[in-house]
């Protein structure tokens, strides 16, 4: 195994202080890999906090994606998403699930890394696939 990769859920229980939280910051100091569309999905998931769910401030989401950049910068090892889609498609079509899973699944098993995510339908599809992960609840 070829270090870890994580997902955007992951991103996002780390930001967001979501239950389970603490146990990330250790995965995150390894400066594991993970995809653009990470920082993507993790920005939405702030800003579907602060708009619809209504628990975070703006403010308090503008410090969070201020973060979530800082991540980016200088901690996240981010690949290029496309060198994993048609791989990623060909999971998401056999799996049964999003092509956006997919990429992170994709991602691990091209560089024999551990997937970490918080999805757990993501993570039994990696683990029939034979693509070691960890669920982080």
């Amino acid at each position: 195994m070829t270090g870890k990769v994580v997902d955007s859920s992951v991103i996002a229980r780390f930001l967001l202080k979501e239950a389970g939280w603490e146990s990330i910051k250790p995965i995150l100091l390894e400066r594991p890999y993970t995809l653009d569309l990470a920082v993507k999905e993790t920005a939405n998931a702030i800003w579907r906090r602060a708009r619809f769910l209504r628990d975070i401030s703006p403010s308090k989401a503008l410090t969070l994606l201020n973060d979530l950049l800082e991540l980016r910068r200088h901690v996240l090892r981010i690949d290029d998403q496309s060198q994993y889609l048609l791989r990623a498609l060909e999971i998401a079509l056999n799996q049964g699930i999003t092509v956006y899973d997919a990429l992170f699944i994709a991602q691990a098993s091209a560089r024999k890394a551990k997937l970490v995510t918080s999805d757990r339908v993501q993570y039994e599809a990696s683990l029939r696939l034979g693509v070691e992960a960890e669920l982080i609840e």
